[in-house]
């Protein structure tokens, strides 16, 4: 099969009725189907790239069979917000097939989120499926990538004549197959970005049937406030026309813990009011980032790497960046709740308070030291990853419990969640804390996040969809990472099929790059290919 035929587009099932042989028969495991029901025990069986039947067992003929009793028999996990571009990216075909989400049952991941994802959306899922994946991508066009690619990382309106291009990018990248835009407004130069650019830009999305999904302007109180923060997105969708989805919602920081039922009360009206919102979270009590987008200003860093250590090297625009920079550290929690996680660094698995010590410096010095250090281009700071020890346990069960609220890992190199969200998650918040049951888990992982999405003949256990299915122990499924040793798979997972083909057996990798691009179907109004 060709590159392009790996790019599946609004492919509809085919029905199968009755097959004399299988191709996989997975016997007496507890069948999840995806759906919000209840739990079944039977048999799901395969032929080709699709499901043909989910029902109780019978003795269809098997070329291989998978004895899943006692086990949970789900439809593939989708993980709704993930930078993974280390491995999907990566020159080596190992590292492509995608391990530390396929050792956690994962077989299809959104990617482009927080304003990254590139416009030329047809041309960079080509190349994926080219050079081989392990999972299934869903992309996104990201509003970062658009403004950078237009106006640069200046702090400035665009003119007319630019807000049309970026509003041209956003059109193409949606006729080509993205299924929404994301931005993360959070971070510069995206930040300066008034919410009527947004609005502009976003309506290309929504006339065309996408959706908004936002890493929200501020999570905590950095600038304009939580909640304020999220009557702007809730703004941006109604007046673009599109669902509104909330990236890794949380109250985020020392003076925001405890108001996430402020939080959901917002999103609860304006659902109640008739629009349609979703959001994802990660079941996580520490945030991931890196120390210039956590510590310093968004204003120091308009123009770029260069323009901000420029304003480093001026003694009174340095007062001000420290000064904004002690209070944002102080909102983070202090010094001992910034882990520093990039790897390869001298600083490496040390909180910023430890290395502050190490180097007889200040912890906003010692950030600033760690900042200055550039990349092999000079045009970026090299090594800030940090994990930030900054949310309450109340305020993620009550987020969690939400029946709008799916799973995503925000997955990143050097955070375990890249490697452990899900099998945390069950363990954690459905067997030991009760924060939701397995039922919930598997909907809020698969159907749920399909039809947010609107992800074609996936995330569920039908006949006639195409045949991501995980099969997992309940007891054995479980996170290895941690944060000193953020990159251990998960195990648990027995067998897990993408499109038909087993990509991960008893937790190892098969090497089958099984994985697809899934384009969205192109929508009315695009100009003919």
């Amino acid at each position: 099969m060709t590159a392009l035929g790996l790019l599946t587009i609004g492919a509809r099932p085919i029905a199968h009725t009755g097959p004399r042989q299988v191709d996989i028969a997975i016997r007496g495991g507890t069948i999840y189907t995806g759906a919000d029901a209840p739990s079944i025990t039977g048999d799901v069986e395969i032929l080709g790239d699709r499901i043909v039947y989910v029902g109780p067992s019978r003795a269809t003929a098997a070329k291989r069979v998978i004895d899943a009793r006692g086990q949970i028999v789900a439809p593939g996990l989708i993980d709704a917000h993930t930078h993974p571009d280390s491995y999907i990216r990566s020159p080596y075909a190992r590292a492509r097939l995608n391990l530390p989400w396929l050792a956690q049952g994962v077989s299809t991941i959104v990617i482009g989120v927080d304003g990254g994802g590139t416009p030329d959306v047809a041309k960079d899922m080509t190349t994926l499926v080219a050079h081989g994946i392990g999972t299934n991508v869903v992309p996104l066009v990201g509003f970062g990538a658009i403004r950078e690619r237009v106006i640069g990382a200046d702090d400035r309106a665009p003119t007319p004549a630019e807000l049309a291009r970026e509003q041209a990018l956003a059109a193409a990248a949606m006729c080509e197959g993205a299924y929404g835009l994301s931005t993360g407004l959070f971070y510069a130069p995206q930040s300066y970005a008034t919410t009527e650019e947004v609005i502009a830009v976003a309506k290309e999305a929504g006339a065309r049937g996408g959706l908004y999904d936002t890493h929200q302007r501020d999570e905590s109180n950095y600038t304009i406030g939580l909640i304020a923060s999220t009557k702007e997105a809730l703004r941006i969708g109604r007046e673009s026309g599109s669902p509104v989805h909330f990236a890794h919602l949380k109250a985020l920081g020392v003076d925001l813990q405890g108001h996430a039922p402020e939080l959901i009360a917002t999103i609860e009206a304006a659902r109640r009011a008739g629009q349609e919102v979703t959001a994802d979270q990660y079941p996580w009590l520490a945030s991931g980032s890196a120390i210039d987008a956590a510590l310093v200003p968004g204003w120091a860093l308009a123009g770029g790497y260069r323009a901000m250590i420029a304003r480093f090297d001026d003694p009174a625009t340095l007062v001000r960046i420290k000064r904004a920079m002690t209070e944002n550290l102080r909102r983070r929690g202090g010094e001992e709740s910034i882990l520093l996680t990039a790897g390869g660094q001298p600083w490496t698995g040390q909180t910023l308070g430890e290395m502050a010590a190490r180097w007889k410096l200040s912890p906003v010095d010692a950030a600033i030291r760690i900042v200055r250090v550039p990349n092999a281009a000079g045009d970026a700071a090299r090594g800030t990853g940090i994990a930030s020890f900054n949310m309450a346990d109340r305020d993620v069960d009550l987020i969690m419990k939400q029946p709008w609220v799916v799973t995503g890992s925000d997955g990143s190199d050097g955070h375990p969640r890249q490697y452990a969200t899900f099998p945390r998650k069950y363990q954690i918040y459905v067997r030991q804390r009760h924060a939701i049951d397995t039922r919930a888990f598997i909907r809020r992982s698969t159907g749920l996040t399909a039809d947010i999405y609107d992800i074609r003949d996936r995330g569920y256990l039908k006949p006639g969809y195409f045949a991501d299915v995980v099969v997992f122990d309940p007891v054995s499924y479980q996170p290895r990472a941690d944060f000193v040793h953020p990159t251990v798979p998960s195990v648990g997972v027995t067998a897990l099929f993408v499109n038909g083909q087993l990509a991960l057996a008893a937790g190892k990798v098969t090497g089958v790059a099984a994985g697809r691009a899934l384009l969205r179907p192109r929508p009315a109004g695009c100009p003919a290919e």
